[in-house]
């Protein structure tokens, strides 16, 4: 399914070869984000993230750039997490040299021109702003902050507007130069190629990137004893909430069993809480359940929108699923349609080019293995209705229950309905 070399300086290639495709994909993968930052460097992932679009030594211009991608009929972009930040291109498959000299630039060559660093922090600013308009973005934002209260996780990944206008030329380059090593990047390459061609190219690109000791990330520790509550008042039509639990980390033995928890629990139509809270009762228009894990830590969370006057009902509603699961184990055929979700959901995901190298060049960079398809659905096969009870008791605690909501309602409210 996939082939992997290291290079001399530590840097990682993974490629998957699928003849079938007319397209290649291209990820590379450094392992920063957000939960990196100290309180004066928030938001520098991300920064850093645009300012290498705007230009390099060899395209100047974030138009050059664009133009060297766009012209064969390609596609760019980037993303910061907490945890890595990603850059990727999907281009017709005679043009993967192109795709890997543009991010190859940007990665090495960028030039920093303090007038576009500049503009670009107004950009993120008005970005930031944007944040207080979107309720639907702020509840998890707000939602985060409690989980993770005076902590890097907690902070929302395009920093504050303090810290961002705080942030110059040499602290970024500072903070890059701390993160951006090649023994912190994974390069996955996925399409119609050949292993040894695109090791190749990259170390002509890349193979002189001196490496270096990458900074750690603040630890996260779990110290919640009693319900977290936070209403951010808001003159909306609709309320948005976000109930969620500490979760388990990315490499703890039971977080295959999450998996299957949260199928039955919020994905699709099909779902117990879309079953009995949308379709049953009528309390919400939207409503689904979400996980996240990372490395020391994690979150397991429902979201919902509804009518303001719905909002109790719907907070009872969500805390009377969550406590089903802990007293009694799913039906077998619950189990059975979860596991064939997520198989075909895996089945479909590794049709695509740059799907394929998201899921070998993530799982290189924030994993202790790396799971091909065959391997992951082995293990999700192996999972049973007591394991995913198991889980559901050890996360639906009460003292551990955070809950925000944004809409039109007091500070204060909704805590004497946090009882499990």
């Amino acid at each position: 399914m996939y082939h992997r070399t290291v290079l001399d300086n530590g840097l990682r290639i993974l490629t998957s070869t699928m003849p079938h495709t007319h397209s290649a994909s291209i990820a590379v993968f450094v392992g920063v984000g957000s939960r990196y930052e100290a309180d004066e460097q928030s938001g520098a992932s991300h920064f850093i993230e645009h300012v290498l679009f705007k230009g390099t030594t060899k395209r100047p211009t974030a138009r050059e750039i664009a133009i060297a991608i766009e012209q064969t009929g390609g596609i760019f972009n980037a993303s910061t997490g907490q945890e890595e930040s990603t850059y990727w291109a999907k281009v017709p498959r005679p043009h993967l040299d192109i795709a890997i000299d543009v991010l190859a630039d940007m990665l090495r060559h960028a030039r920093f021109d303090p007038a576009e660093i500049d503009k670009e922090r107004d950009v993120i600013i008005r970005e930031i702003n944007l944040t207080l308009d979107m309720p639907d973005y702020l509840v998890h934002l707000l939602n985060n902050r409690l989980v993770w209260p005076n902590h890097p996780l907690g902070r929302d990944v395009a920093g504050s507007k303090e810290s961002i206008a705080n942030l110059d030329r040499d602290r970024l380059l500072a903070y890059m130069h701390s993160h951006y090593l090649p023994n912190n990047t994974v390069i996955s390459v996925a399409g119609n190629v050949e292993h040894e061609a695109v090791v190749k190219q990259i170390t002509a690109c890349l193979g002189d990137w001196a490496r270096g000791e990458a900074a750690s990330y603040q630890p996260a520790k779990d110290g919640q004893s009693e319900p977290r509550v936070r209403v951010f008042n808001k003159n909306t039509k609709q309320a948005y909430l976000c109930l969620s639990v500490p979760s388990l980390p990315r490499n703890h033995p039971d977080r295959l069993s999450l998996r299957p928890l949260n199928a039955v629990l919020g994905e699709g139509m099909s779902s117990r809480l879309f079953t009995a809270i949308r379709e049953k009762q009528g309390l919400t228009y939207s409503i689904d359940s979400y996980i996240s894990a990372l490395y020391d830590t994690g979150v397991a969370g429902v979201y919902a929108s509804s009518a303001p006057e719905h909002v109790e009902a719907t907070i009872k509603a969500i805390l009377e699923e969550w406590d089903n699961l802990r007293q009694e184990e799913i039906l077998p055929q619950e189990l059975a349609r979860a596991k064939d979700l997520l198989k075909g959901q895996l089945l479909l995901f590794m049709e695509d080019s740059f799907s394929v190298a998201l899921w070998f060049g993530s799982q290189e960079i924030l994993f202790s293995e790396i799971l091909t398809y065959e391997e992951a659905i082995e293990e999700i096969e192996t999972i049973t209705t007591a394991d995913v009870r198991r889980v559901a008791q050890t996360l639906f605690l009460e003292e551990k229950l955070n809950l925000a909501v944004v809409g039109p309602f007091k500070e204060g409210g909704f805590r004497e309905l946090l009882r499990l």
